[in-house]
């Protein structure tokens, strides 16, 4: 059962640990209020000697609905019941006129605020018409309609202002709510975000050190003096991605101890992208079309990694020697171009986690990305991104 749950006697019950406070008070109230109310009744009765003199009885009324109140968090139906039996006793037979009513109005307030409505009104009800019926029952009348009326103003006042109290309640925890829905939501994108930068980072720098390591294995035995730019690279390579990694793992761990961090990344870097690229055999042409401009920093990073993840496929999976990236600054949008000189197996590309990271970032953008195959059948992505 978690906190709020009802349980077969209409009562909520929490699951979670008590403060120290919330234990106080708990046992604090009871022994208040059976103080006030033992204390002020028999001081009521000293000016009411037209009433039923004190006796060890209104004691026992007074403190079952007093002490009651212990129980009032776990049970609060069932103790707002522990209230009106006693209370309605104690009026019926005409006690002194005193502070009896206290428990039972705090056990009614508690009940409505906690959104037990029904049982709530039901209580009222049942003391109010316990109370005048008894009188008739009984033939007292010395009160007359006017201390009657009074009664029950009294109760529909108390009650309107407890549903007030419950429906700021209810506000509070649908304003807590909603915001912490839209809390998590957050960090769900923040972590696909995150999950994105690394599979861009990890699947590209991997590559090149794979395409690398594939050359240099290859030269090693036959032309060993060649194989050291291959390794260079390498290093530069793993070097690189170890510090794009540390850098979105202290995102992670939001931790404040200083770690060399990259700049955030943008088309600024697209050139040495194009440089490490071309470094594993792949020969790079830029082409820009329009005038460069400053861009929002998610805009202008979804495009870099675009670019990266469409030049990773190429070096994994195209056959190709050549790739040429076009950038146009359009006036409403940036349209992104890559295509490659490789062959590749005829028919719709299909769509691995490169792609559709890719679409997920145009998308995300407010863009669209879409892959295609040129008429010498190699893989083209295009990607639109609005300004």
């Amino acid at each position: 059962m978690t906190s709020g749950d009802s349980d077969l006697y209409g009562s909520r019950v929490s699951t979670t640990e008590p403060t120290t406070w919330s234990r106080v008070t708990r046992v604090a109230l009871p022994l208040v209020m059976a103080f006030v109310a033992i204390v002020g009744s028999f001081g009521a009765a000293g000016g009411q000697k037209d009433r039923r003199a004190a006796d060890w009885f209104m004691v026992l009324l007074l403190l079952v609905g007093s002490l009651s109140l212990y129980w009032l968090r776990q049970r609060p139906v069932l103790v707002l019941w522990a209230t009106v039996i006693p209370t309605l006793t104690y009026m019926l037979m005409q006690y002194p006129y005193g502070p009896v009513i206290f428990s039972f109005a705090i056990a009614a307030f508690t009940v409505l605020r906690m959104g037990h409505r029904l049982a709530g009104w039901v209580g009222i009800l049942a003391l109010y018409v316990g109370h005048v019926l008894g009188r008739l029952a009984l033939g007292i009348n010395e009160d007359g309609v006017y201390q009657v009326l009074l009664v029950g103003a009294f109760f529909i006042v108390m009650g309107f202002i407890a549903e007030l109290f419950r429906g700021h309640r209810d506000r509070v925890m649908a304003a807590n709510k909603t915001k912490r829905e839209a809390e998590l939501r957050r960090a769900g994108e923040e972590r696909l975000r995150i999950a994105q930068e690394l599979h861009d980072v990890v699947a590209h720098h991997i590559s090149l050190i794979n395409v690398q390591a594939s050359t240099a294995l290859h030269l090693v035995d036959r032309q060993p003096e060649q194989a050291g730019p291959a390794l260079a690279a390498i290093k530069d390579a793993s070097k690189e991605a170890l510090v794009e990694l540390r850098s979105i793992v202290g995102i992670l761990r939001q931790s404040d101890e200083s770690a060399p961090r990259q700049p955030v990344a943008g088309l600024d870097r697209l050139d040495h992208l194009i440089s490490r690229t071309s470094m594993a055999g792949l020969e790079v042409h830029a082409v820009i079309h329009g005038e460069p401009r400053p861009l929002p920093t998610g805009l202008d990073r979804a495009a870099f990694r675009i670019i990266q993840e469409s030049l990773t496929n190429v070096v994994r999976h195209a056959k190709a020697t050549a790739a040429t990236v076009r950038i146009q600054y359009g006036e409403e949008a940036l349209v992104l171009q890559v295509d490659d000189d490789g062959a590749a197996v005829s028919g719709l590309p299909t769509e691995g986690n490169g792609i559709i990271g890719m679409r997920e970032r145009a998308t995300a953008q407010g863009g669209t990305l879409t892959a295609t195959r040129t008429p010498t059948n190699s893989l083209r992505i295009t990607a639109t991104l609005p300004f």
